[in-house]
């Protein structure tokens, strides 16, 4: 029997709010062509098993990925689509910008290429294999509307939405919070309805160390909050004193087993709430923090004029290749 023609697409793990491999958020980046089945970005993000899985897609048949300037992107969980994600965003644009293959299919066919081309050298070579998004700024047309991202030397700048949170009554969250971190003090309580996030602020007499070896229960968060309010868990605390190794304004780790993901090393969408908060609470609009999961990862954060916020991070390219299915 003849084989059924397998798809094959263009597949990147990218390490995101980092410069170096194996830190920060991993993020899977599918390049499409052309128009996927609708259950596989699905079936794709769960073999990936990342916390999110990108899919961009050209937006008209005319587009190229080295040359168009605006892209559709879609995330996904192993489990379900979601509205927004930062770091799988970032990721994103760090494909398009850093490392794009082009349509050479086979080694033969590359062999051909360089014998008619004018010049055979090796960074011709290398511009047959791997071409660049000539664009300084992306656009991604999203759930959660356009998405800009440019790039820098130092990194890439996301322009993201900016998310107030609001106070929160503690009682109508209190069997959340003590299922997740038992008696541990708490100092300040949001919620954000735009993201359906809460944001706890942990005891100021609490440091970095203490927040990275807190043990947080997320196995029955779904059961103990099932209303739909509440689909992510942020703990935050204060920044410690300048002086130190490296002055941060504000930790945080972020939880969201409710879209099957216990832990999410670094967490663009979070930092559109914690921005928010924390420029209020400190007085500042550019601030320096670090989400402080075992990968850890830096962002870099400026609340703009327009009342939105650019996030910038690094990335790390740790895989390429071709998912077949």
């Amino acid at each position: 029997k003849q084989l059924a023609r397998k798809m094959k697409l263009p597949i990147f793990i990218v390490d995101a709010f980092t410069a170096k491999a194996f830190h920060g958020n991993p993020a899977a980046v599918c390049l499409l062509e052309n128009k996927l089945d609708e259950d596989m970005h699905q079936k794709i993000a769960k073999e990936m098993n990342l916390s999110e899985t990108a899919f961009i897609q050209k937006l008209h048949p005319t587009d190229n990925f080295t040359q168009s300037s605006c892209f559709g992107l879609r995330w996904f969980t192993p489990v379900s689509e979601v509205p927004l994600c930062g770091h799988a965003t970032l990721a994103s644009a760090a494909v398009l910008f850093h490392k794009i293959m082009t349509g050479i299919k086979t080694l033969q066919s590359l062999f051909h290429a360089i014998y008619y081309a004018e010049t055979k050298t090796a960074s011709f070579y290398n511009t047959l294999i791997f071409q660049k998004n000539m664009n300084s700024t992306l656009t991604f047309v999203t759930l959660s509307g356009e998405l800009k991202a440019r790039r820098e030397e130092d990194g890439i700048v996301l322009d993201l939405p900016l998310y107030p949170a609001h106070p929160q009554d503690f009682h109508e969250v209190e069997e959340l919070i003590k299922t997740a971190i038992g008696d541990t003090l708490v100092q300040d309580i949001r919620y954000s309805p735009d993201t359906r996030k809460l944001l706890v602020r942990l005891s100021d007499t609490y440091n970095r160390s203490f927040l990275e070896s807190l043990k947080v229960n997320t196995q029955n968060l779904p059961q103990v909050e099932d209303t739909g309010k509440v689909k992510g868990l942020i703990l935050t605390i204060k920044g410690e004193p300048d002086g130190q190794t490296q002055a941060f304004d504000f930790y945080s780790r972020y939880f969201t087993p409710w879209f099957g993901v216990a832990e999410d090393p670094v967490t663009g969408s979070a930092h559109t709430v914690l921005s928010s908060y924390w420029s209020q609470q400190l007085g500042k609009k550019a601030m320096h923090a670090f989400q402080c999961s075992s990968r850890g990862g830096e962002l870099k954060i400026s609340l703009r004029p327009d009342g939105r916020v650019d996030i910038k991070g690094g990335a790390a390219l740790v895989l390429e290749g071709t998912l077949t299915a």
